[in-house]
């Protein structure tokens, strides 16, 4: 914003730094922290310091929790015969949306991208792999975004997890091919996971 506060350009710059927030949209946000109350941009820092020291990682699944292990992976509840395994947090809280999935999760932290330099050794793989090794988990549900990244990642989990005897599928109609999974509506992805099919 030409001619405004120094500290005004720097929060529309911090936020315009975050993914989906264009310059108008910064603008806007920013405007509104700096007309609401002073409790509100309290509160919002408060969240963000919380958020950065007490997030972390699953020991297990790899989504994000508050604990070593995820409210999902300790919950007596879940089918620990299922699996779905998912790019990231994201598409577990789209998955957990439909609430129709009972299962367990598993979390790559990213896809496979020969043309980016991301080979297996960089996502989750290795800990999928153990965990099927423990012989719990009768089928995995490979919830991959269908892109060129998605499906390379599924065409190399495939046989891996087939070598461990356990039953692959993949989501099946209603995903459109390159899309993204966290942008499906829940009808979507219920369908999706009603029509999964084997790999």
């Amino acid at each position: 914003m030409t001619g405004s506060s120094r500290a005004l350009s720097q929060l529309i710059e911090q936020l315009q730094a975050l993914p989906g927030i264009g310059p108008k949209s910064a603008q806007r946000v920013a405007m509104y922290l700096l007309h609401a109350s002073p409790a509100v941009a309290e509160e919002l820092a408060q969240a963000l310091m919380a958020l950065r020291e007490g997030v972390r990682t699953c020991r297990v699944c790899f989504n994000y929790a508050d604990e070593d292990v995820c409210a999902i992976c300790s919950s007596p509840e879940r089918d620990r015969s299922l699996l779905c395994v998912v790019a990231d947090s994201v598409d577990v809280a789209a998955m957990e949306r439909t609430r129709q999935y009972k299962g367990l999760y598993h979390v790559l932290q990213g896809l496979i991208s020969p043309m980016e330099g991301v080979g297996p050794e960089k996502v989750r793989v290795a800990e999928l792999l153990q965990r099927l090794h423990q012989g719990e988990v009768k089928e995995v549900i490979l919830a991959l975004d269908p892109t060129v990244e998605g499906q390379a990642t599924a065409l190399y989990l495939g046989p891996l997890i087939k070598e461990k005897g356990v039953r692959v599928t993949r989501l099946g109609l209603g995903l459109p091919a390159g899309g993204d999974l966290d942008y499906a509506d829940q009808l979507t992805i219920t369908m999706a996971l009603e029509g999964r099919r084997e790999m």
